[in-house]
């Protein structure tokens, strides 16, 4: 245009700033109500569009009303082009960042409901969270009339030589995405290695997975050597678990009463011990005719790996307390020695005249 700026232009371009900012303030008003209203749902996922939108919709608001204001305005071809240039850049940048936000936390939110524990395995988080910002930055540049080909062929030739570069944390990267993928290993899990760390595994991130040690310290494995280890999962395919106790008695037992009273403390033990399995039906195997006992084997239900410490403890008290109330003996092993008394007989030592050759008879 090339009239001349007037108050009627700058009242019109105030209004509609000022339309704008109004909107704004509405907009989040009734964003702020309605995330009350999502946090009452089950689902959170809906916790995490709300809160995108919170963001996206007033600033697009404002922008609107710039972009209004700057309708209004005697603005010349080339200056309205370049505001109109910022305003499209700006609302690109707030959509991505909401965008990345909300896809990042329904992959949170999915990841949780799947695995069924507190933590998240924060790398399908953060390789969402980088492609989505990627997607933003090429819209960007496509928007500001940049061509994005060239980018991309270089990027393909440089991608080439980074993944020679890094070949170790990409195989990190990629063993992490098979191990969530399979599920063979999910936050939560109760792991054990074959070189001999176990615990409970707290995160899996783009490198490396942290273990959690009953010790409460924290143990972090490159998920290359994960993937490649001889591994027990003690949680699947199913949490519960048994777990065997050694027990002997003497020959002297009455090996069905042994096995009544040991019946009942078992039965006992899962019923008040937290952490055991109340349905769990009492095994006990006789086994071993020992040195001076018969050996048999008692198995309990455990509802967690971490609980087994306290219910054997529990269980092993008992025992030991019932078995000397019925009068039941568990012998220490023993071992009698005879010595047979006879004489030793001492090779008594011959002198060198008396080993030397004497002369022949005769002579």
């Amino acid at each position: 245009m090339n009239r001349a700026l007037t108050l009627d232009d700058l009242v019109l371009a105030g209004i509609a700033v000022a339309a704008g900012l109004l909107l704004a303030f509405m907009s989040r008003t009734l964003l702020r109500w309605l995330a009350k209203h999502a946090k009452r749902t089950r689902w959170s996922g809906d916790d995490v569009i709300v809160d995108a939108l919170r963001s996206v919709v007033p600033w697009a608001a404002i922008a609107g009303g710039a972009a209004a204001a700057a309708v209004v305005l005697p603005l010349t071809r080339t200056v309205q082009h370049h505001v109109n240039q910022i305003l499209e850049v700006w609302l690109i940048f707030v959509v991505t960042l909401s965008a990345a936000r909300v896809i990042a936390g329904l992959v949170r939110t999915v990841t949780q409901s799947r695995s069924g524990v507190a933590g998240s395995a924060t790398i399908f988080v953060n390789i969402t969270r980088v492609l989505v910002l990627a997607i933003g930055f090429l819209v960007v540049l496509q928007t500001l009339g940049i061509s994005i080909a060239p980018l991309l062929t270089a990027l393909g030739v440089g991608g080439l030589a980074v993944a020679l570069a890094l070949q170790d944390t990409l195989a990190n990267l990629f063993a992490g995405i098979h191990i969530l993928a399979s599920k063979t290993v999910q936050p939560g899990d109760y792991i054990r290695l074959g070189s001999g760390e176990e615990g409970y595994v707290v995160d899996i991130n783009w490198r490396q997975t942290t273990v959690r040690q009953l010790s409460n310290n924290l143990v972090v494995i490159p998920n290359g050597q994960l993937a490649k280890a001889n591994m027990t999962n003690y949680t699947h395919p199913e949490q519960r678990l048994t777990v065997p106790v050694q027990v002997g008695v003497g020959y002297d037992a009455d090996l069905e009463h042994v096995e009544r009273v040991t019946a009942e403390v078992v039965a006992e033990t899962m019923r008040e011990v937290e952490g055991a399995v109340p349905e769990h039906e009492p095994a006990i195997r006789f086994h071993t005719f020992g040195d001076s006992r018969i050996g048999f084997t008692v198995i309990l239900g455990v509802g967690e790996f971490s609980d087994q410490y306290r219910i054997k403890h529990e269980f092993i008290k008992r025992l030991h307390r019932r078995y000397r109330a019925e009068g039941i003996s568990i012998p220490a092993p023993t071992r009698t020695v005879a010595l047979q008394q006879g004489a030793v007989m001492i090779p008594q030592q011959r002198s060198a005249e008396e080993m030397a050759p004497g002369p022949a008879r005769g002579d």
